[in-house]
């Protein structure tokens, strides 16, 4: 099937890959863009910044954040009230240049995969 005869709505099969797995991260866990891209083994994590930039408003883009920790720009608020809903761990920030807002602790709350679903690429 050639790219032309997709429908509009189809998303190409690397971003339904970066979504699914993006799906599959339980709550109170994260992924870095890294990590899922090395997990899906393509692309990079720009490619998977890029798909959840574009395409991730429907699934828990929360999850799937920067490798520091820090709350995807502009979308602070919201990511905090998810991760305080599902108990995700956090560090408080402990530098007034780190603007006060908290970090996900990504020594505690980071997910690799291993513990996904069955059947799931």
């Amino acid at each position: 099937m050639s790219e032309e005869s997709l429908p509009a709505d189809a998303l190409p099969e690397y971003a339904e890959r970066v979504l699914d797995l993006a799906e599959h991260i339980p709550p109170g866990r994260v992924m870095t863009y890294g990590d899922m891209a090395e997990w899906l083994e393509e692309g990079g994590p720009r490619q998977v910044g890029r798909v959840m930039a574009l395409y991730g408003g429907a699934v828990p883009w929360w999850r799937v954040i920067r490798a520091d920790g820090v709350l995807l720009p502009g979308h602070e608020l919201e990511a905090l009230g998810h991760y305080r809903q599902e108990g995700t761990p956090l560090r408080e920030a402990g530098r007034a240049s780190e603007g006060h807002m908290p970090r996900v602790d990504m020594r505690r709350a980071r997910w690799d995969g291993d513990e996904r679903a069955e059947g799931h690429t």
